[in-house]
């Protein structure tokens, strides 16, 4: 292996894994303060509402990604014309989608909330708190393509720290809303969606003082161009939508398997720590998206080869430490969010070590979705990404346990994952 794989892993890949990781903290606090101010009903409102803010990031991340590629690949062949084309390209797809997923969302939120399963007894909650949300969808999206612009540009610790100050704002936030100010379950959707704010404005200077070779100019909009970016992204918009898919699967299938508000609550405790999981992937793999594009477009074969070998070893041993964490201690983190609800910790923890068994399979299918798109090899990562959110959870988080019953239900997602790193990895080995 070259000497210079690990360091540029932790240059690009360990900065974004730790400000994606406090970006998750939006979700996470959000579930502390809400189990501990408003109770089971209220944490069960958040929980339907997931898919809608994995919806937006899975956005982000789709722009962010496709135009990343390109930029990085550029910027490798020194066309830095090109890179500020493709940079201004998904700053203005960014603003009009999420202009148009604003504006959609206040006039069919009624929809919206019962197609997303929500009961009669949580409604009111749904909709007071997707409201915010999508008002102000458009500073998240451009929160994460900035971030990721910034990262391409060669600044990852600079996109680490806007995400993680923005993250950090979200804890004050959420206990000056829900505390002093008594906005409920509002205030926690307030302050959600404040803290992508904050990340743009720490974002904006870097363009604005010209201090890397990407920077705001005048261009003219093309929709091939803009056709290209949604494309290349695709399967980083699958890849991170999985889990509001997965999110809205189970919640479908809790509600076929009657368990209820409770089942609602628990699934929402353990998506938070699946969260945490799936953040450590998807941030190594998204700054590795930089170093892989740039290999890429300077031709670096062994680079590539090496860096996955390297990468894949790395994802493998964190997914084993994360069981062991799981396994031994889950109860502990969800003691944070029940307030001394016994039924609902017991119940949670005792699925937790099923849920989570093949998660490690999980770290090999995002690691490889991501080489896959970086490296503009899209229908493969299409296919992995496809598999593990729309054609085998459906199988086996709903289908299979209606009939198998509650035990299998909770095993889904795992076998989901490990069925589709079977296929990816045979589908790697026959392109070598």
């Amino acid at each position: 292996m070259r000497k210079d794989i690990p360091s540029a892993f932790c240059t690009y890949a360990l900065p974004q894994m730790l400000g994606l990781l406090f970006n998750s903290v939006y979700f996470i606090v959000d579930g502390v303060f809400i189990g501990n101010r408003l109770g089971t009903d209220a944490m069960a409102a958040a929980g339907v509402a997931v898919p809608i803010l994995e919806f937006l990031i899975a956005v982000s991340m789709a722009i962010t990604a496709g135009c990343g590629v390109m930029v990085s690949i550029s910027l490798a062949e020194d066309r830095r014309a090109e890179a500020n084309r493709w940079s201004m390209h998904a700053l203005l797809l960014a603003l009009i989608i999420g202009i148009l997923l604003a504006v959609s969302g206040s006039i069919f939120m009624q929809p919206l909330t019962t197609m997303l399963g929500s009961t009669p007894a949580i409604r009111q909650d749904v909709h007071a708190y997707l409201s915010i949300i999508l008002s102000m969808s458009p500073f998240m999206i451009l929160s994460f393509l900035l971030g990721g612009l910034v990262r391409n540009d060669g600044h990852p610790v600079h996109a680490m720290a806007a995400l993680t100050i923005g993250s950090l704002s979200n804890i004050f936030l959420d206990w000056l809303f829900m505390y002093p100010c008594s906005m409920g379950i509002s205030g926690a959707a307030l302050a959600t969606a404040l803290g992508p704010l904050l990340s743009d404005i720490i974002l904006l200077p870097h363009f604005l003082f010209r201090r890397g070779s990407l920077r705001f100019t005048s261009f003219r909009p093309q929709i091939r161009t803009f056709g290209r970016i949604l494309l290349l992204g695709l399967p980083a918009f699958i890849m991170e939508f999985t889990i509001g898919m997965v999110t809205f699967i189970t919640n479908t299938s809790i509600g076929v398997l009657g368990m209820g508000e409770t089942g609602l609550a628990a699934y929402l405790l353990i998506g938070y720590l699946m969260l945490i999981i799936l953040t450590l992937y998807l941030g190594m793999a998204e700054g590795l998206q930089p170093v892989f594009s740039a290999m890429k477009g300077s031709h670096d074969t062994e680079g590539l080869r090496s860096l996955l070998r390297f990468s894949m070893a790395v994802f493998c041993l964190t997914g084993l430490i994360c069981y062991l964490l799981v396994y031994f201690f889950s109860d502990r983190f969800y003691a944070m969010f029940t307030a001394g609800d016994t039924a609902l910790l017991t119940f949670t923890a005792g699925h937790s070590r099923a849920y989570f068994s093949g998660f490690i399979f999980a770290g090999i299918n995002i690691l490889l979705i991501s080489y896959w798109q970086a490296t503009k090899k899209t229908a493969r990562g299409m296919t992995a990404a496809l598999l593990r959110s729309a054609i085998l959870p459906p199988v086996f988080i709903l289908l299979i346990p209606m009939f198998a019953g509650e035990d299998f239900f909770w095993y889904g997602h795992s076998v989901a994952e490990t069925i589709t790193a079977g296929i990816a990895l045979h589908m790697l080995r026959r392109t070598r």
